[in-house]
């Protein structure tokens, strides 16, 4: 019964004026095109540039090296990189940097002496905030510490790796709200920038980007 049903299927078809021969083409059609799509979308791969787009939101010493590490580091392999810098974070575009960091609130920084032996080195001074709030001048005392700490493990400073990543190509766009916001003047940032928009001029950016994130 299958078979016959088959034949007159085939017959009707044939009756119709559709070949065999064009109904194996048409097969065929279907499993070249997916070939060439496949082939096409490697090359596409192959040939694509990666791009990151990263929305920088805190201002202070610590917080200022991922994204500029990130930026340089993804620069360095050829990759179109953009910057976001929105609140806060518009600190880090300024063209005189005065960085602090603040323990205070932050469980996950534990303090590390940069000198003495490698075993007064190796402790973790995790100073309870009651204190490090009641002591004068200690925010300067943490970041001076932590300035030194990274100079002797050869780590850049933040205005090197700036410099670094403008060389390779990142662009460094500035929120216009938070310039606004804050009352601050063009002036007071680095030539460099490389536009002044709002976040739904830079969406787009970070929507298209390969990797997108926020810090």
């Amino acid at each position: 019964m299958n078979k016959l049903a088959t034949a007159n299927e085939l017959q009707a078809k044939k009756d119709s004026g559709i070949t065999l021969n064009a109904q194996l083409q048409a097969g065929e059609a279907d499993d070249w095109f997916e070939q060439k799509f496949d082939e096409h979308m490697a090359k596409y791969k192959t040939s694509k540039t990666p791009s990151m787009a990263i929305v920088v939101t805190k201002g202070s010493l610590d917080w200022a090296y991922p994204p500029f590490i990130l930026a340089s580091s993804a620069a360095a392999l050829g990759w179109d990189v953009h910057l976001f810098f929105t609140f806060y974070g518009l600190n880090l575009l300024k063209s005189d940097l005065d960085l602090e960091i603040s323990p205070l609130g932050n469980p996950a920084m534990p303090m590390k002496m940069p000198f003495g032996p490698e075993w007064f080195k190796n402790i973790n001074w995790n100073v309870p905030n009651a204190v490090s709030s009641n002591i004068p001048g200690f925010e300067k005392v943490a970041t001076g510490l932590m300035k030194r700490t990274m100079a002797n493990k050869g780590v850049a400073s933040i205005e090197e790796l700036r410099e670094l990543s403008l060389e390779a190509g990142v662009k460094m766009i500035a929120c216009q709200m938070t310039v606004d916001l804050f009352g601050y003047d063009l002036d007071d940032f680095v030539p460099e920038v490389a536009d002044w928009v709002g976040a739904a001029s830079f969406l787009p950016t970070a929507q298209e980007a390969d990797v997108t994130l926020f810090i």
